[in-house]
């Protein structure tokens, strides 16, 4: 059936390929940084190595492990469509219909932007070369170990970044290059980890505009 009506199967399995794909769109551009350092430092470690490894495939293990890690997450992410949408707490373009829910995903965000856990994901990301000598793991084996790893840093620092597409539109365009632009500029600027904290005082600033009488 339609987008405003009950899901089927093919519904669920349309929605949850669209998160995935939206998610890889938002996300691989501010991974970059994180892959091309992956794959800089294992082709030079394959030079001459005695275990002959294959870096083409270590690189792309590490990158497919990351876009699987937010698979997971466009699984969870289309449950919750369809738990809103069972809600009517969703318009037809997906947009949340209710002020609280609007009021609770910006200050829930807000907050989280603010956290330390959020701080510590978001870390992870902003120093690739950290991450990689920390971490590194060697052998197809330890490529995907590394990739879901900081796949799952990633989805730490920025989950509830994507439950604001609810409140903008899961599929206004404009709204989803808007969230990716965030994410790039908190992972790649000099000074992201403050940005994201401005942006995360501002949304605790609207979620309480929001609850000021109306009239």
């Amino acid at each position: 059936t339609g987008l405003g009506g009950a899901w089927t199967a093919t519904t669920f399995i349309l929605m949850g390929v669209m998160w995935w794909v939206m998610m890889v769109g938002m996300m691989v551009p501010s991974a970059a940084p994180m892959i091309l350092l992956f794959a800089m430092i294992t082709r030079k470690q394959s030079n001459g190595a005695a275990d002959g490894g294959n870096p083409g495939l270590r690189i792309a293990l590490f990158t497919s492990a990351y876009v699987i890690i937010w698979g997971a997450f466009s699984l969870v992410a289309t449950l919750a469509q369809w738990g809103l949408t069972e809600a009517a707490l969703l318009t037809p373009m997906m947009v949340g219909n209710s002020r609280w829910l609007l009021v609770a995903l910006l200050l829930a965000c807000g907050v989280y932007q603010l956290s330390p856990l959020k701080q510590a994901c978001l870390g992870k990301c902003r120093s690739p070369l950290s991450f990689i000598m920390a971490g590194f793991r060697p052998g197809d084996w330890g490529a995907l170990r590394m990739g879901l790893a900081h796949g799952a840093y990633c989805v730490g620092c920025c989950w509830l970044l994507m439950g604001l597409l609810f409140v903008g539109g899961v599929m206004n365009l404009f709204w989803v290059a808007l969230i990716a632009i965030v994410v790039l500029a908190e992972k790649v600027l000099r000074h992201g980890d403050l940005f994201g904290k401005i942006g995360g005082s501002a949304m605790i600033a609207l979620a309480g505009y929001m609850l000021l009488p109306v009239g």
